[in-house]
């Protein structure tokens, strides 16, 4: 079973730019990192600073690495998401068979 994280969340007034260049790069961490099957932002039509973070691992604990290492590296770095979010964001963590998750459409 592969595990999909998903995370909902939206700046505080005056740090969309910032947030979004934090949350891209954890997501390219992530990319670059063994364990990680893909990984991506999207963000809410419209204007509205709202974001979908979400990602794929292989394993429960390949997620957990990936999360502890960046909590370690990159959080200390630039103090961490936190800081930047308008409120709590919206977690959770999905499991998902192997052969449902598709990447790319069949022709």
């Amino acid at each position: 079973m592969y595990w999909i994280e998903t995370v909902v969340c939206s700046p505080k007034d005056g740090c969309q730019a910032r947030m979004l260049r934090m949350l891209k790069a954890r997501q390219a961490y992530k990319r670059r990192s063994e364990g990680c099957i893909a990984a991506w932002i999207a963000s809410a039509p419209g204007g509205t600073s709202m974001h979908l973070v979400q990602s794929v691992f292989a394993t429960r604990e390949d997620w957990q690495r990936v999360a502890e290492e960046i909590q370690s590296t990159i959080d200390v770095k630039d103090g961490g998401l936190e800081s930047q979010m308008l409120g709590p964001p919206l977690i959770g963590v999905f499991e998902i068979d192997e052969g449902e998750f598709v990447t790319k459409p069949s022709d």
